[in-house]
């Protein structure tokens, strides 16, 4: 009898053991080779990461849209996405929050050589343009420009088109300049391209000083506090992710075979770009600065972008405090 007791004693024991390690999964929905790999490879490489609340388990996503659509039929738990789309949602019933990935978004940039210093030069030129014709950051150039009374939408010939080929096309001499998303403009750069400005200098001269999020991590609110540990332990793991990837050279080299590249320069390029988008506050300031964005990008898309709702949605932040 005692041996039974002893036996039943160490199966309860094992069976409590094994519940209390067991993990809430987080499956996670990322482009292949998009910088949110960066970070997820540098999470999964931590030692710290073998004691937290959650394990990853990533899916890889042909685009962004996949990405939507993965996320709303429940494909996944959680994908990097904006705030705009996050609101758009919470206006029609959906529950979707977000939390800030990074700050980086996008960059005009043409040829060390080019005669084109400022906006207004873009006048009369062929401009690529990233994103189509509700592109966020194009919307802001054109408000940017209209402070200088240049109208973008009819002063220059847009090219739309995808991020890589429209890098090609600036190569080629076919566009003379090239408004792009951030780490495709990092990569011309890197070949000695010339930065005229980037999101931030845009938002920044339309009057927003704070740093604002352009991505983030979006996820059901209701699903996050179902798992609110797991969900604010991986968020913190993010952060540290970061900094890892920024101040340590070692954290670094491993990232290095997921940039896609061989070249010093770009890698060098594209990790100091990726740093520049660092959170380093969010707060009560920087969620009304992004309603005074909403509020603009409201008015600059008639509404097409962002929905009917004149202000940002309540419950689109996420707040790890929660």
């Amino acid at each position: 009898m005692k041996f039974k007791a002893l036996f039943i004693g160490l199966c309860m024991l094992v069976s409590c053991n094994g519940f209390a390690a067991e993990k809430t999964k987080i499956r996670i929905g990322v482009l292949a080779f998009g910088t949110v790999d960066w970070e997820l490879s540098a999470i999964q490489n931590d030692p710290a990461t073998a004691s937290a609340d959650f394990q990853l388990d990533i899916q890889r996503l042909a685009n962004p849209e996949a990405g939507k659509i993965a996320l709303q039929s429940g494909s996944v738990d959680m994908i990097v996405s904006d705030w705009i789309w996050v609101s758009k949602l919470r206006a029609t019933g959906s529950d979707f929050t977000f939390y800030p990935y990074s700050t980086t978004s996008g960059a005009l940039v043409v040829a060390d050589a080019s005669p084109i210093r400022t906006l207004k030069d873009l006048k009369g030129k062929r401009l690529g343009i990233a994103g189509g014709e509700l592109d966020k950051n194009w919307l802001l150039l054109q408000a940017l420009a209209k402070k200088d009374q240049l109208d973008l939408n009819s002063d220059v010939d847009k090219v739309f088109g995808a991020p890589p080929l429209l890098n090609e096309q600036i190569r080629q001499n076919r566009i003379d300049a090239v408004l792009n998303y951030w780490h495709f403009a990092a990569r011309l750069e890197a070949e000695g391209y010339r930065q005229i400005i980037d999101g931030k200098g845009i938002v920044n001269a339309l009057g927003i000083n704070e740093d604002v999020p352009t991505l983030g991590y979006v996820f059901k609110h209701s699903w996050a506090m179902n798992h609110k540990n797991a969900v604010n332990a991986f968020l913190k793991a993010s952060q540290h992710a970061k900094d890892q990837i920024c101040t340590s050279d070692a954290v670094w080299q491993q990232v290095i075979p997921l940039t896609q590249t061989k070249d010093t320069s770009t890698q060098n390029k594209l990790r100091q770009r990726y740093c520049e988008g660092q959170i380093k506050h969010w707060g009560e300031q920087e969620q009304q600065a992004a309603g005074r964005i909403y509020a603009m990008l409201r008015t600059l898309s008639n509404k097409q972008l962002t929905g009917d709702s004149e202000t940002l949605q309540p419950g689109t932040f996420w707040s790890i405090e929660q």
